[in-house]
């Protein structure tokens, strides 16, 4: 089959690798009809996640057919059409039980090496280095996917592969962003970065009853879709001061929620985001917190702050004494998608909301390549690229 294969920074290859088989009873085969370049498969290719290995295959955004079923699936069949969340998780183990999907403790083969890097191993990763198992990602034509009673969700025949496929990640991970700030009728939300997932936490801060969002980006064309389609007021980090701005935006309080929809690769133009650049740069940190920063500042006391962005190691210059005193309350990890699927394939249903609203390119599999520097650039309009396999 053909594949997206990662062979170091800025190198993404179109590869002919073998088909996936069953290696467990428990496993399911699927063939793959949508699949999506994710924000944080950026950070895979800009060389800032340790843990891949030349050849690898990448991607964690998948749907696809059940084409073969190991012999104790019994939820699934051949024919079935589904959405495969990204985190894999077991469904028996103490995590799965109380449904913290994302911190299974049995899916990660590759445990060891996680325990050595965060004293603890989470859940185990399509695509996304060896640190969460090695697993072989979705961005190619064929996927295994072990516990294939545990992670699939069915999709209904009235609904298109473009409106469900963002049930693997992007959708949920929005929403739980927006859920995680504790919502109250009449709250403010700001949200940092306008692309997939923030636009996601976006939408959902207004399901879940926000009386006002704003959102913070310097790219035009994802500031004009957060107003446009997400109907939030909207800060251009390039032109103000944004701690100031949104104090002024909310009555000299700040906001009730804050959301880094960011991560590692912030960008910024005050000296602090300069610094990191170069830190980053030379590895002296890992991680670039501009985005997390401004948002421990501009959020009001006793608030929340919602951290949906992808952070894989260490950052400098935390300003951990403002988030102290203010008495701020962290929320953050990766998205237990599993507990979202059926609520917000709902939504979906109901018409609440159709998430194929994010998507600006289309692409065949052997485009990928492209794909990547274009979404890694923000050129062409670029906010987010689906592949046809």
């Amino acid at each position: 089959m053909k594949a997206i294969c990662w062979y170091g920074a800025h190198d993404m290859r179109v590869e002919n690798v073998p088909d996936p088989k069953i290696l467990n009873p428990h496993d399911a085969i699927v063939k793959i009809t949508l699949t999506a370049i994710c924000g944080s498969d950026l950070h895979c290719y800009d060389g800032y996640i340790p843990g891949f290995e030349k050849g690898d295959i990448i991607g964690h955004e998948f749907m696809g057919e059940v084409v073969e079923v190991g012999k104790e699936v019994t939820k699934l069949k051949k024919g079935d059409r589904v959405v495969v969340p990204f985190p894999i998780a077991c469904g028996k183990c103490f995590y799965c039980q109380k449904g913290l999907w994302s911190l299974c403790d049995n899916s990660n083969p590759n445990a060891a090496v996680a325990e050595m890097m965060y004293g603890y191993s989470a859940a185990g990763l399509y695509g996304y280095s060896h640190i969460y198992g090695g697993y072989a990602g979705g961005q190619a034509q064929y996927a295994r996917v072990p516990f294939a009673d545990v992670g699939p969700i069915k999709i209904p025949e009235e609904l298109t592969d473009e409106q469900v496929l963002f049930l693997s990640d992007i959708f949920p991970t929005g929403y739980q962003a927006a859920e995680s700030c504790d919502i109250q009728k009449g709250d403010i939300v700001a949200v940092w970065g306008c692309g997939p997932v923030g636009q996601f936490a976006i939408k959902s801060a207004y399901l879940l009853g926000a009386e006002r969002v704003i959102a913070i980006d310097r790219i035009p064309e994802r500031l004009n879709l957060a107003k446009e389609k997400g109907n939030a007021d909207v800060i251009n980090y390039e032109q103000a001061d944004v701690v100031e701005t949104l104090r002024a935006m909310t009555g000299g309080r700040g906001p009730d929620g804050c959301i880094d929809g960011v991560g590692l690769e912030a960008h910024g133009k005050t000296i602090d985001a300069m610094f990191d650049k170069v830190e980053q740069t030379l590895r002296m940190e890992s991680d670039r917190p501009t985005a997390l920063r401004q948002a421990i500042q501009a959020c009001r006391k006793g608030g929340v702050l919602s951290i949906a962005g992808v952070y894989g190691g260490l950052i400098d210059k935390f300003n951990l004494g403002a988030a102290f005193a203010k008495g701020l309350i962290f929320r953050m990890g990766q998205t237990h998608v599993h507990n979202y699927l059926r609520p917000l394939l709902e939504r979906i249903q109901h018409g609440e909301i159709d998430p194929s609203f994010i998507i600006t390119h289309r692409m065949g599999l052997e485009e990928a390549p492209h794909g990547y520097e274009i979404f890694k650039n923000k050129q062409d309009n670029c906010i987010k690229v689906v592949l046809k396999p």
